[in-house]
């Protein structure tokens, strides 16, 4: 990665914990960055070797993490990332596997270790918006936490002037997003296999995947991308199968389900009136002093 910060006037940095997760995530506010003219980059922390072989002739226990990585580097191209990253972390697993224990897992990574690398990138890429997991990683996996927190921590030591000066001159970013997930989506989700006679998924309180209720600060209107997002979800064969819930309702149903994407507001602590339709909107243009320009919401 050059120290020299990409040419794009407007940037967002993504840090996720494994290939997948930002497809869902955020797959159709990078497809239109691509539109707009906004450089993405995405950097992940791993490359799932813990995550589930939705068939055997795809991968194994032994390749699984080239497979994904591959895997990730489609969907990349699929939503039009410009730059991909990965840390060479370890998949974790779930919390209290035995993958939990592996030597190079990621949650067991130190932050005097993950931070610099992190602000390295926040020096080098300035990016206006962030988006990383929040607190709760989603639903817990340890990962998906860990990233949230040396997310958080590198913002602060980027924008820290005493902080490292050897990795790029400070920069703070303006925006950080946590994606979010409306039950409401889930509900319909759950609703539509019920009446085709399929047995649901539990989610919620509970259930196998805890969700938790987040605040709403932007909706993203990407039914002009949604193909592209349904395409990076597609490309993760391994992890969308045919048994996964997204597959056993119609396309047409999934894209409509597809039409937004939302966001929480973690930064700054001042959150709009309405929720924002553009992450960039009001911004600042390159975040730097004397250019006033600002992206149209």
């Amino acid at each position: 990665m050059s120290d020299e910060a990409v040419s794009s006037k407007y940037r967002m940095l993504v840090f996720f914990a494994h290939p997948d997760d930002e497809a869902f995530s955020c797959g159709g506010v990078m497809a239109l960055n691509r539109q707009r003219g906004v450089h993405t980059t995405l950097v992940c922390a791993t490359k799932g070797e813990a995550g589930e072989i939705s068939s055997p002739e795809l991968a194994d226990a032994s390749n699984l993490g080239l497979v994904r990585e591959q895997e990730l580097r489609d969907a990349a191209q699929q939503m039009g990332v410009d730059d991909l990253y990965f840390l060479g972390y370890r998949d974790s697993g779930m919390a209290g596997t035995v993958e939990n224990q592996h030597p190079n897992a990621y949650a067991n990574a130190s932050a005097s270790a993950v931070v610099p690398r992190l602000v390295r990138f926040i020096r080098s890429i300035r990016p206006q918006v962030i988006i990383t997991f929040d607190p709760t990683g989603g639903y817990g996996h340890p990962d998906h936490i860990a990233i949230h927190q040396h997310t958080i921590a590198a913002i602060r030591a980027a924008a820290d002037s005493a902080y490292a000066p050897q990795l790029g001159k400070p920069w703070q970013a303006q925006r950080l997003f946590y994606p979010a997930f409306p039950t409401e989506m889930f509900d319909a989700l759950v609703q539509q296999l019920i009446a085709q006679g399929i047995e649901p998924p539990s989610w919620g309180e509970g259930g196998e995947i805890e969700m938790t209720a987040q605040p709403i600060h932007a909706r993203i209107d990407i039914r002009a991308v949604r193909s592209a997002k349904w395409a990076g979800l597609n490309a993760h064969r391994t992890q969308f199968g045919d048994n996964h819930p997204f597959r056993q309702v119609t396309e047409e149903f999934m894209l409509e389900l597809l039409n937004d994407e939302w966001f929480e507001l973690a930064w700054p602590e001042e959150k709009p009136a309405e929720p924002y339709d553009d992450l960039f909107a009001g911004l600042v243009g390159a975040g730097l002093a004397g250019d006033n320009t600002t992206h149209e919401g």
